[in-house]
């Protein structure tokens, strides 16, 4: 005679992601995933600065509902230099007559874009550049690591003015400038992993079923990579906004009539006496978006650590 058995309760969804014997690849990659989102919650501040992020990417969106003016267009008749919360302009209007609020909403997509095309540009090159000074050694590292010695040994912001001034100004020619100063200490973290890993086990058996040293870098030394510089490129970009705001305070970046938060400083200060509120709502914008990358990478920091991880 059997004796029926019953049947085992169903795990629930938190137990199924915490699961130390996984069924599937998807499933430990979800419960990687969540161990990873329940770290960085627990961190507040990092909450709040990818609130702030957040934020910034629905205004970009929808800058042409949030907007209460037009950005490049004022009354100047009318409408100049108005203290904040008069005539329906939120946060006052500046010498020419136009809405700052506006100005500030649609110079988040410029912001936007600054960050995210240099974070593309320069966060691959430095990958590229690390893993291949680090797996190849001798002196393919010795040259390489040079060359970013040489871009290290000037201060960002000098090179960048450099670079603007060989190209000339222009939103374009300063991110591409940015871009090219902001390299070097993802090559410099790129290389630090790959010459952890390089002489492992996992390495060394790769290649012995044969694997090219390219196939070996591009499939398994970059994504070893890609955590640490994900947390790199968060916290730099905070830097690089000040960057972009400081070329554009120079003249070198976005040029009139485009709301770049930096070239509104420099309008303003003019008027900083009598008329504060037209470079400190830019410079409040700057200080805020900053801060909510600072927080974020910090967040993303703790959560991407594997020490953190074990714990």
């Amino acid at each position: 005679m059997t004796v029926p058995t019953t049947p085992s309760p169903p795990l629930s969804r938190r137990d199924w992601l915490l699961s130390d014997r996984p069924q599937s690849r998807m499933q430990a990659r979800l419960g990687r995933a969540y161990v990873t989102w329940r770290q960085f919650t627990a961190n507040r501040l990092a909450v709040i600065g990818l609130l702030i992020i957040v934020a910034l990417l629905l205004i970009a969106a929808f800058a042409n509902l949030i907007a209460t003016h037009n950005p490049v267009v004022g009354d100047l008749k009318n409408a100049r230099l108005l203290p904040p919360g008069t005539a329906g302009y939120l946060l006052g209007t500046d010498d020419q007559g136009r809405d700052i609020f506006s100005r500030l909403i649609y110079g988040s997509r410029l912001t936007l874009l600054v960050v995210v095309l240099v974070a593309v540009i320069s966060a691959p090159v430095g990958l590229i550049v690390g893993t291949v000074s680090g797996y190849a050694g001798g002196w393919v590292d010795a040259t390489l690591m040079r060359i970013t010695d040489i871009f290290l040994a000037f201060p960002k912001l000098v090179l960048a003015l450099a670079f603007v001034a060989a190209l000339g100004p222009g939103i374009q020619n300063a991110i591409i400038a940015i871009a090219i100063t902001s390299w070097p200490p993802y090559a410099r973290i790129a290389r630090a992993e790959t010459l952890t890993v390089r002489r492992s086990d996992y390495i060394s058996a790769v290649k012995l079923m044969g694997a090219s040293p390219l196939r070996i870098i591009i499939r398994h030394v970059m994504p070893l990579c890609i955590s640490s510089l994900i947390v790199r490129v968060t916290l730099d970009m905070a830097g690089i906004i000040l960057t972009a705001a400081g070329l554009g305070f120079l003249g070198l970046g976005a040029q009139p009539p485009l709301p770049e938060w930096g070239a509104m400083i420099a309008s303003g200060r003019r008027f900083i006496l009598d008329q504060w509120w037209v470079a400190a709502m830019p410079g409040i914008a700057i200080l805020v978006v900053s801060l909510g990358f600072n927080l974020l990478g910090d967040g993303l920091r703790d959560a991407l650590d594997p020490k953190e991880a074990g714990q």
